[in-house]
């Protein structure tokens, strides 16, 4: 086990038997498993991945994800979700060399009832936009980007099954670069107890349509929310199978991190 990982575990088994003052914390770790529900978070989320390319390059991304919702209604919020990329990566590409920095920013925004339908369906709309922010060529696409995105999903005892889809069309930018049109689905399902604990399920899978290309991982995590003083928090991490990547990308097994700070009202 690397450093972090040891890290995690000591910091995890100091905190546990804070969990039994947490009051709520199953509910919390339910609102965790809904994309949409009505709670402040700031999860950072770290990946790593290997065996890319000829040259077997390799790859650590943290996406900083803060989730903040607002009223705008008695029956409506507004969820903001944005995806800040921080990217170290070796040989990519080849023999590419390595880039560490910012990559595009992704800000999606959805516009969700705060109560489910009558047949307990949870769901949201609204846009996505891509921010042409990285710091290295290699980080990011260098154009901006817009398009649709929706989920929908239902939780029902300790289940929540669901699906979160987007579609990003570039234009402008840099116009020596690739346009983009790209499909994102992230079927998802997750388990979680009465201890707080959540065993989760998720294909990230992508579509691009300029180059006909499926890209698919598959992620299979657990989580845990404990309190560390006053501050709550879920902590988790699983491993990564890449069932499908272009020619050159990434393949076999990576493995995930998660540290969420949460704030509920």
């Amino acid at each position: 086990m690397n450093t972090m990982g040891i890290a995690v575990t000591v910091a995890c088994a100091a905190a546990w038997p804070a969990l039994c003052l947490a009051q709520g914390a199953d509910e919390l770790a339910r609102k965790l498993s809904n994309p949409v529900a009505s709670l402040i978070s700031v999860p950072m989320q770290f990946n790593y991945d290997a065996g890319i390319g000829a040259a077997d390059g390799s790859k650590m991304l943290i996406n900083v994800q803060p989730v903040i919702p607002v009223s705008i209604s008695n029956d409506w919020n507004l969820i903001s979700r944005t995806i800040i990329p921080i990217v170290d990566q070796t040989d990519t590409a080849g023999k590419s060399g390595s880039q560490s920095g910012l990559g595009d920013v992704l800000q999606t925004v959805f516009f969700s009832p705060k109560a489910p339908t009558p047949g307990g369906l949870i769901w949201g709309a609204g846009p996505v936009l891509l921010l042409p922010t990285a710091t290295d060529d290699k980080l990011g696409a260098k154009k901006w980007g817009l398009g649709p995105t929706g989920l929908v999903l239902k939780q029902s005892g300790h289940w929540t099954v669901g699906a979160l889809a987007n579609h990003v069309w570039s234009v402008a930018g840099d116009s020596q670069r690739a346009d983009i049109s790209s499909t994102f689905m992230q079927p998802f399902v997750s388990y979680g107890t009465k201890q707080a604990t959540t065993f989760g399920l998720n294909i990230e899978s992508t579509y691009d349509w300029k180059s006909s290309q499926w890209t698919v991982p598959i992620n299979a995590t657990v989580s845990q929310v404990l309190k560390f003083g006053t501050q709550l928090v879920q902590v988790g991490g699983g491993v990564r199978y890449w069932a499908e990547a272009p020619a050159g990308g990434p393949s076999g097994w990576g493995y995930r991190l998660v540290f969420t700070l949460l704030y509920p009202k």
